[in-house]
């Protein structure tokens, strides 16, 4: 009796191993497409294209519904989005959220002026702190759609504060990055994007 309940549940379990097996190759390969830019583990090579490896998924999700919806507008990827479906969306932001994020050489002397105004923002021109949405360590909060921002190409963070700072994105949330974005002078930006690249 108590060996054909082993037997019972080894059988289960090996089947629920298969069947995960087979849901995260779905993932991947549904993925493939996304791999010519972001990179096969998620961590991108080209500075202006960025790492997916180790953001949320509730973030990723809700960046490919807006470059399908026209609400974030990049040429590239709003055709990449037009033809996925919610599932496809949940099924490769999975899979990028599972790779492990690989953080690269910094600018150091960039990085070193960008820690104060990530850790304490700048009271004079009123931006706050950026780790107090995302976090001391860059690791945003999936619940409230804050991205993770450790190990970001310091390029591409500089390139979307532009992009808030001018109006071109607004997908944040009660314009709460553009308002940011429009009180960074161009140099504080390019030293805190430094910054983050490290944060690991």
């Amino acid at each position: 009796m108590l060996g054909s309940t082993v037997r019972t549940l080894l059988i289960s379990s090996f089947g629920l191993l298969l069947c995960a097996s087979a849901l995260a190759q779905d993932a991947k390969t549904k993925a493939a497409t996304c791999m010519a830019c972001h990179g096969a583990d998620g961590n991108s090579v080209n500075p202006e294209w960025p790492s997916l490896a180790g953001q949320h998924v509730s973030y990723l999700v809700a960046q490919l519904q807006a470059f399908k919806g026209g609400t974030r507008k990049n040429i590239n990827m709003n055709a990449m989005a037009a033809g996925l479906s919610d599932q496809d969306m949940v099924d490769i932001a999975g899979y990028f959220a599972a790779q492990p994020k690989t953080v690269a050489s910094i600018d150091a002397a960039a990085a070193a002026t960008g820690v104060g105004l990530y850790r304490g923002g700048n009271p004079t021109t009123g931006v706050p702190a950026c780790m107090a949405c995302h976090g001391p360590d860059g690791a945003g909060n999936p619940t409230a759609q804050v991205p993770a921002l450790r190990g970001q190409h310091a390029k591409y963070t500089t390139l979307q504060l532009a992009a808030y700072k001018s109006g071109e994105r607004s997908t944040d949330r009660a314009a709460i990055m553009r308002t940011i974005a429009g009180r960074l002078s161009e140099q504080e930006a390019a030293q805190v994007a430094a910054f983050i690249e490290g944060l690991h």
